[in-house]
């Protein structure tokens, strides 16, 4: 398996030395007793689900844009597998959630322009960053410097592609369509797997082998199985699916509103009424973010003390980088998600426009590897 400049090898089996561990654990929980007496017992829990997360998606290296690229470039189906592997078990718990608890939600997205452009672009600029929008928090928590400073910049990006949506969805958009109230929970999980399969079986075709689920990597397997608890514990406990693009654009809105450069009141999506209580309340308050800062603590509890395969890069390199790291907020906030809101998420709660979303992604990922081996990463 071959190695980049921002690809990571598996964690030291020695593991971390209590004595950097215990300051971060210390501050988790400090956090979380704190989330618990001023806030709520519910962000107090989406903080552990969100070390969760990133402890698995870390420790496991379950990286989506690393699994599509050696599909592409090895056809190695292992990443894929285990993708698979997740939605199925999310589906599993998700689908009856949303049919039997009218308070949860499906992570619904319009059908639209602003989808189709959104996802190639986002499937293209990953592969430049090596992240998606999870992949760039456990990167950013692991020390991988790219995607450190990658990340203010998706921040960025989603803000601004927030504040563009209406425009975009001007251009023609359908109401979201979700599988659970028109089939029912069975139905539409049974509609789900079968789906599944059959991507799975054209997967194992094009890398000419059958599709065998047990040949798969145990990290693959048992990292899906993490995620997918974790994820439905986020369903369960917040009433909406697991995401990360609304935090980094709340973030991002939050910083330019405070420097007085954005008038929210001016602005369709700021404007909404539900938009715009979270942006005058703490972060602390908002699902998406809490998670995220999780999702930040977990990665780094897994973190060697240096990023390990990590070359310097280029001038030119860095330039590519961080201008893919932008676009990335920026299409995925027009795409209604990424590898997580939109795929993840968006499959396992039986929303159409997560199966939309895959093929553009994939499309992008095809264009993207191809300039990133031109840009030498």
């Amino acid at each position: 398996m071959s190695t980049s400049a921002t690809s990571l090898s598996a964690p030291a089996r020695t593991g971390h030395p209590w004595v950097r561990r215990w300051p971060l654990a210390v501050g988790v929980l400090a956090l979380f007793g704190w989330l618990l007496w001023s806030v709520s017992a519910r962000q107090a829990l989406l903080l552990l689900v969100g070390v969760g997360l990133g402890w698995g998606l870390a420790a496991a290296r379950f990286g989506f844009t690393t699994g599509w690229r050696h599909l592409v470039e090895q056809k190695d189906p292992a990443g894929v597998y285990g993708q698979l592997l997740l939605l199925a078990l999310l589906a599993a718990l998700s689908m009856p959630m949303l049919a039997h608890f009218p308070e949860t939600q499906a992570a619904l997205g319009p059908l639209s322009v602003s989808l189709i452009l959104g996802a190639f672009v986002f499937g293209l600029c990953m592969q430049i960053t090596d992240g998606c929008g999870s992949g760039t928090l456990y990167k950013a928590g692991l020390g991988v410097p790219l995607n450190m400073a990658v990340l203010p910049l998706f921040a960025l990006g989603s803000f601004v592609g927030s504040a563009h949506l209406n425009a975009w969805l001007a251009l023609g958009a359908l109401e979201p369509v979700g599988l659970v109230p028109l089939w029912g929970a069975g139905g539409a999980l049974g509609a789900t797997l079968l789906a599944l399969l059959v991507v799975g079986w054209a997967v194992a075709r094009w890398c000419g082998q059958g599709f065998r689920l047990r040949d798969t990597p145990r990290r693959w397997l048992w990292g899906a199985v993490v995620l997918a608890l974790c994820a439905a514990l986020n369903l369960f406990i917040a009433g909406q699916p697991w995401g990360v693009v609304y935090g980094f654009g709340l973030w991002g809105a939050k910083l330019v509103t405070a420097l007085g450069l954005f008038d929210p009141t001016q602005n369709a999506f700021w404007s909404d009424p539900g938009h715009a209580e979270r942006l005058h309340q703490t972060l602390l308050l908002d699902i998406t973010s809490i998670t995220n800062i999780g999702i930040l603590a977990g990665a780094l509890w897994v973190a060697p003390k240096r990023p390990q395969d990590a070359r310097p890069l280029t001038r030119a390199q860095w330039i590519a980088g961080l201008i893919a790291g932008f676009m990335l907020g920026y299409s995925s906030r027009l795409a209604f998600g990424c590898n997580v809101g939109a795929m993840v998420s968006g499959i396992s709660t039986g929303s159409v426009h997560g199966w939309i979303w895959v093929p553009m992604a994939f499309l992008g990922t095809l264009v993207g590897v191809r300039l990133r081996r031109r840009i030498g990463l």
